[in-house]
């Protein structure tokens, strides 16, 4: 069984903190299903993206685990926040999650390039 998407994203946050990282909810989607979005903010001025990946990835992943692909790297906020509304416009429900990390550490499954 999936979590639900306000379950997986608290359970984000916490061990955000936990690594001495600070994050927050920027959008709040649907409960139990909505799409979650990742925003690392690197404090140098860039940021990284990361979407859900797409299901063909999930061949090898076991039942119930959330897996992202990096969408954009090291770069600048403008463009990250355009794609964002670009993806609310298909769907108004997306969680965005954000990060502000200056490693730009990944505390989630990321399906290789």
């Amino acid at each position: 069984m999936r979590l639900t998407s306000g379950f997986w994203v608290s359970a984000l946050i916490r061990r955000c903190f936990g690594e001495n990282a600070w994050a927050g909810v920027i959008s709040r989607g649907a409960e139990e299903a909505g799409a979650i979005y990742l925003v690392v903010d690197r404090r140098d001025g860039t940021c990284d993206l990361y979407g859900p990946a797409p299901q063909s990835l999930f061949m090898d992943a076991p039942v119930g685990d959330r897996l992202f692909e990096r969408l954009a790297e090291r770069t600048e906020r403008e463009k990250v926040e355009a794609r964002l509304a670009s993806e609310r416009r298909m769907d108004p429900d997306i969680w965005v999650v954000e990060i502000e990390d200056r490693e730009g550490r990944t505390f989630w499954d990321v399906a290789p390039d």
